[in-house]
């Protein structure tokens, strides 16, 4: 599934990679640096396997929470209210699926939908409605998106210089909030959470700031916070994977993880044919802890793996 929302460092044309290094069984999967979600909501949904999807911008796990539990509120605040047509009418249809109401704000929601949607479609729609988590900060939420929205490359810092409808992307929110519905949501600093959620049957992706470009981000990491997340993910019970931008000091601080490198055209590069070097990260060997369904490469062939999206190698294994 597509995110709602685009973001800088953002891993659409990675997530070949990460799927393919995975391990195939975890019963926790928490994305310690969320971003657009692009990974989290990617996956697909596995019976018994929680979900959590961090960030330290609160501005962002707010939009997360708002896209998630007052999906209804959000969508008015950006405008997108009143749908007065069928079409309209049939798209909320196809993504509400609940029959009760508990939630304490619920009663803002269904006068919502009173108000913009006319008899029987809003008895209809009241009755498969339910939204259960605690209020966001729908306003905020909704300047947020349309500031993301508006800017180059999703990265909020800069207008993108060209007109946006927002119009387009009512699908995506109202698709991502379905798939939202029992994701778990953080805004804690990257240490703390993944201390509070490790164990053997655990699965932590890492999407930290690239290093030497941190200041692309809202929320600040200095260089320090490199050392201090892999100090935290040395001592991780569980499975742990990691991606970053290939160069010398994060290969040299990883050295006790497999890494494995690959590289993707470069999209913010005005120079015909650039590529972009990174790397994959993990504190297991992927041949072992992936099934035959997801790993068809012997030790032997590793090192010259191609797949369809793209190629990787096995650039350094941890001393034994």
């Amino acid at each position: 599934m597509k995110s709602f929302i685009p973001w800088v460092g953002g891993k659409s044309k990675l997530l070949w990679l990460i799927h393919k290094l995975s391990p195939s069984h975890y019963s926790r999967f928490i994305d310690v640096f969320g971003g657009s979600g692009t990974v989290t909501l990617s996956r697909p949904i596995q019976q018994g396997c929680m979900e959590v999807y961090n960030d330290f911008n609160g501005d962002l796990t707010n939009l997360f929470c708002c896209v998630k539990n007052r999906t209804m509120a959000l969508l008015l605040e950006l405008g997108f209210l009143p749908l007065n047509t069928r079409d309209d009418f049939n798209v909320l249809y196809k993504f509400f699926s609940r029959e009760e109401f508990t939630d304490d704000y619920l009663d803002e929601e269904m006068e919502l939908t009173q108000r913009y949607l006319e008899p029987p479609d809003a008895k209809t729609i009241r009755r498969m409605m339910l939204e259960r988590a605690p209020r966001g900060d729908v306003r905020r939420a909704a300047d947020y998106f349309k500031l993301i929205r508006y800017s180059f490359s999703g990265g909020a810092k800069s207008f993108a210089g060209k007109s946006c409808d927002i119009r387009r992307f009512f699908h995506l929110v109202w698709e991502c909030s379905r798939r939202l519905a029992e994701v778990v949501i953080e805004n804690k600093d990257c240490v703390d959470l993944i201390r509070q959620y490790d164990r053997e049957d655990a699965f932590f992706y890492c999407d930290p700031p690239y290093y030497d470009a941190e200041d692309c981000y809202a929320v600040g990491f200095p260089k320090e916070d490199h050392q201090r997340l892999h100090d935290a993910l040395l001592e991780c019970q569980g499975f742990v994977m990691v991606s970053y931008n290939y160069c010398p000091f994060i290969v040299d601080l990883y050295k006790e993880f497999y890494i494995f490198y690959t590289t993707r055209p470069n999209s913010m590069s005005q120079k015909a044919g650039s590529e972009y070097e990174e790397i994959v990260i993990t504190n297991y060997d992927p041949r072992l802890y992936n099934s035959a369904r997801h790993w068809q490469l012997s030790i032997f062939n590793l090192s010259a793996a191609e797949e369809d999206d793209g190629r990787y190698t096995l650039i350094h294994e941890p001393k034994t």
